[in-house]
């Protein structure tokens, strides 16, 4: 058996026996000759070592039972992506992305056109069966016209489209510098299709650019013929709409060598702007009173308010206090005027869900985050919002959760700075919530700010005043619903 193979095929058995020498396939499946070819190609070309793998779902996922390589799952029709994610990680990589018509062509469809015009070096091989396999026999992209699937019982019509021919779509980028189809219905043409094998992967190997063969083949439990029917349907019938053949060959020069990213310590910190020495702590304990272990915030405006910067710089300040914290954006539809938000999560020890569906507080920048979220908050915790621009309270608000107008807007404007108005909220939340001491924040926004000593002022003052407005209003009242 050929090296870049297992000797034994764990998902039999545990490898013992007949089953364990044995692919899971379907009998005249052409998986099983496709892996035999690569794995000989990567002998030949003696890669072995260097190649990874990515198979997503589909019957194609299965492929690291079988060979002997890296090998990498990817989400549905995302291999491509994840591929060019290890050849500009480890550029002495030998990539080969193992995927199906449904899973290429359909959902997938953008990550191949983008990898195949970036023409980064790998291979891609591309199982055409004209049918959805693994999942049960639904039309692919590929499927015939008048072809019968589950869903297409009359066969595929006008409405469903034509088939999708992704080789003749690929050989027309500029990335793509060979593309071939080939078939495996007799010997002929497995022969033609294990020489277009070995080519693309030699191609790689000499660094020439992106490499893409398609590959007809059989299924005949899904086409529910024999084997040998099958080998005759795709020889008489996909041959007609998916011609065999080069499509493609520029034969050009090995490209550029590209670098090989610096993995040290030093430049990894130095990417995520990590200093030398440990930042300075002003909170003398976890903010228990909100939350035992965990503390969750949302933050919702519209686009343009803020939010998602002022959540950037809570999560920033936790974890410079030696706290865990997460900041998931989530941005709507509406550019302005509706509303965006991120959850926010600040733990002592270890963050376990990174949304915040009920949160302890919540600072909202206009009426529909409110309206949206203001029911969502714990009893007994804190809503911050913008009385500059909500004028009216909405009446769901849960009964001793604190809640406090700050006219965030107004006091940016009076400063002449209406981009500020997030860091008066900031100030007003922390008042309200002391979530962090005030100095956690202005370290994270002289951080954020880096060199710009007019604006580490102006946010220092932003942040003041909008806490003093909250400290005004406590002094006063206790400010709960």
């Amino acid at each position: 058996m050929n090296k870049a193979l297992y000797t034994h095929f764990e998902r039999h058995s545990h490898g013992e026996g007949l089953k364990g020498k044995t692919t899971h396939y379907c009998p005249g499946c052409g998986h099983g000759i496709i892996h035999n070819f690569f794995a000989e190609a990567l002998k030949d070309l003696e890669i072995q070592d260097r190649t990874v793998t990515i198979s997503p779902v589909g019957c194609s996922v299965f492929l690291y039972y079988y060979m002997d390589t890296g090998n990498t799952q990817a989400a549905h029709g995302r291999a491509p992506a994840v591929g060019l994610g290890h050849k500009l990680a480890n550029p002495d990589s030998i990539v080969v992305s193992y995927q199906g018509d449904g899973d290429l062509a359909s959902i997938g469809l953008a990550e191949i056109m983008y990898a195949a015009q970036l023409g980064v070096p790998m291979t891609i091989f591309f199982v055409n069966n004209a049918i959805y396999g693994m999942t049960g026999g639904q039309m692919a992209p590929t499927t015939l016209m008048g072809q019968r699937s589950t869903t297409s019982p009359m066969g595929r019509g006008t409405f469903q489209g034509q088939p999708t021919k992704v080789a003749e779509l690929i050989a027309q980028l500029d990335g793509a510098v060979y593309v071939e189809r080939v078939a495996l219905f007799n010997n002929k043409q497995r022969r033609r299709a294990e020489k277009a094998i070995h080519k693309a992967l030699k191609l790689q190997k000499e660094n020439r650019g992106f490499t893409f063969v398609e590959i007809l083949a059989e299924c005949p439990t899904h086409l529910k013929m024999t084997p040998q029917q099958t080998e005759e349907w795709v020889e008489k019938e996909m041959t007609k709409v998916f011609p065999l053949g080069l499509l493609k060959d520029t034969k050009p020069e090995p490209q550029e060598e590209m670098p090989t990213p610096d993995y040290t310590a030093e430049a990894l910190l130095a990417k995520v702007g990590a200093r030398e020495q440990a930042e300075a702590r002003f909170a003398k304990a976890f903010p228990s009173h909100l939350h035992a272990h965990d503390v969750a915030l949302k933050l919702a405006g519209s686009g343009g308010d803020g939010a998602q910067t002022a959540a950037m710089l809570i999560a920033r300040a936790a974890i410079n206090e030696g706290f865990d914290a997460t900041h998931i954006p989530s941005y709507g539809p509406e550019s302005r005027g509706g509303t965006s938000y991120a959850d926010v999560h600040v733990a002592d020890t270890e963050v376990l869900s990174p949304a915040s569906p009920a949160p302890h507080a919540l600072l909202a920048f206009n009426a529909p985050s409110l309206q949206k979220f203001g029911h969502t908050v714990l009893p007994g915790g804190y809503i911050v919002y913008d009385s500059h621009v909500v004028k009216e309270l909405p009446d769901d608000i849960a009964e001793g959760v604190h809640v406090f107008g700050v006219p965030c807007s107004a006091i940016a404007l009076e400063m002449g700075a209406p981009v500020v108005k997030n860091t008066v909220a900031l100030g007003a939340l922390l008042a309200a919530t002391h979530l962090l001491p005030e100095e956690s924040l202005l370290n994270a926004l002289r951080g954020a700010l880096g060199g710009r000593k007019h604006l580490v002022a102006l946010n220092e003052e932003a942040l003041r005043k909008g806490g003093d407005v909250v400290r005004a209003q406590i002094s006063g009242t206790n400010g709960s619903v």
